[in-house]
């Protein structure tokens, strides 16, 4: 009788924990399905918001033809005949130019918001344009409901030291057959990057944000003042189009047997140009931005009276972005720290979705006289993530002795020599 009741209690419980364990599966896999739907979800609001479709590419060796939606409302009225709509094609031609090398570079979508004043003549080019107008006109309200910015994507504002020389190419528009031409002319005091002392430059040429189609200029043997003259014609490409469109010049040194050097760049956002006339063009080249993270505008500020360090962060520009909709959303975190002791940690609040935050937060510490040698400020700006880890976008160390760059160190310097007084200075961040 008794081992008779004490199987049947052996079963009961063997069907207790069997239960449990399926509800427990069941609740681990109702988890799954709510966390995957979650990330769905995001993953396609993100979509929606920032990317549009892409634009078609079927492309040859030499051109690129992408089939265009009607063309009313895009020539000016002024100098061209009302037409009908008619689909048009676009075609990338070169005189004369190597055959384009058909790399498999990523494309980035994105209709970009340009809200940017015009370099050249105040000729207005755009029936909607008016002289003195420091932005273009309301091209479509697509464009307004994609917060996307051509500037915070390719341009660089901030002065570099490095000089990788300089480029001359001119701009010119064709009213009667919607084409670009750009003459790429001649490159000047450009680095030496062969043993030889000299450099074998050329130049690629891409519309971007196309990453995927480039046209070459031909290379130049032995030296660092190459004169190109090539002509470049972009055909089929309305005005309007034009204004969501940035030119990017790239200067190589040709190696034969590694991989070609980059010698520096230059991003011109077609709509900051007048097409009115002929425009001429001498630019600075940047060097590459592969490795830059931004820049952090910051104030150091000392009191020997009452022993108060006070740094305050004002801004930061040019952001590298971290996240799918090419934007981040940064904050900053600093940690006072005496050698390699953290001592005491501060935060900014999150900025979303931007690349140029300004953050004016101050942060006071209390550090003694005889110590404000030794202690340091780690200042990192982070990209925030609801789901994973937050990631470093780039750092400083604000320091007197081992700061991570000479400008960090003179900064420091600069606020113990001046007591009292706030020293503001702009600084590039590092990777790591």
């Amino acid at each position: 009788m008794e081992e008779h009741m004490s199987n049947i209690f052996t079963e009961m419980a063997n069907l207790i924990l069997i239960a449990c364990l399926a509800i427990l599966g069941i609740l681990i896999a109702i988890s799954l399905f709510l966390a995957g739907g979650y990330l769905w979800w995001r993953h396609k609001r993100s979509q929606l918001q920032f990317i549009e479709p892409n634009e078609d590419e079927d492309s040859s060796s030499y051109s690129l033809k992408v089939p265009q939606p009607g063309v009313q409302d895009i020539y000016d009225v002024a100098t061209q005949p009302s037409k009908p709509p008619q689909p048009q094609q676009t075609q990338l031609t070169t005189t004369p130019v190597n055959p384009l090398q058909n790399n498999l570079n990523r494309k980035l979508n994105g209709f970009l918001n340009l809200k940017t004043p015009l370099i050249g003549s105040s000729i207005p080019a755009v029936p909607s344009k008016t002289p003195g107008n420091n932005s273009t006109a309301d091209n479509s309200k697509d464009a307004n409901s994609k917060n996307f910015s051509m500037t915070d994507m390719y341009i660089d504002n901030c002065d570099t030291s490095e000089n990788v020389g300089q480029i001359h190419f001119s701009l010119e528009y064709d009213f009667q057959n919607t084409s670009l031409i750009l003459k790429v002319l001649q490159g000047k005091e450009l680095p030496a990057k062969d043993l030889s002392g000299t450099s074998d430059p050329y130049v690629r040429v891409t519309l971007m944000p196309d990453k995927k189609h480039r046209l070459e200029t031909k290379i130049k043997r032995r030296t660092l003042n190459p004169r190109w003259n090539e002509t470049f014609y972009f055909e089929g490409f309305p005005i309007q189009k034009l204004q969501s469109r940035v030119l990017h010049l790239h200067v190589f040194d040709y190696d034969r047997f590694s991989r070609d050097d980059s010698i520096g760049e230059v991003f011109m956002p077609l709509c900051q140009v007048d097409f009115g006339t002929k425009q001429s063009f001498w630019k600075a080249l940047k060097p590459p931005a592969k490795d830059k993270c931004g820049e952090l505008l910051s104030s150091l500020c000392y009191h020997p009276s009452n022993s108060i360090l006070t740094l305050t962060l004002i801004k930061a520009r040019n952001l590298k972005a971290k996240d799918i909709n090419g934007k981040s959303d940064p904050y900053v975190k600093v940690w006072l720290q005496f050698g390699e002791k953290r001592i005491e940690k501060r935060k900014t609040p999150i900025f979303n979705c931007t690349l140029n935050p300004v953050f004016n937060e101050s942060f006071s510490f209390n550090v003694p006289w005889e110590k404000i040698r030794e202690c340091s400020l780690d200042v990192m700006v982070m990209d925030f993530d609801n789901i994973g880890r937050n990631e470093l976008i780039g750092r400083i160390l604000l320091a007197g002795k081992n700061g991570s760059g000479a400008s960090e160190t003179k900064h420091w310097q600069d606020m113990i020599s001046k007591p009292r007084q706030t020293i503001v200075q702009w600084h590039r961040l590092k990777p790591e």
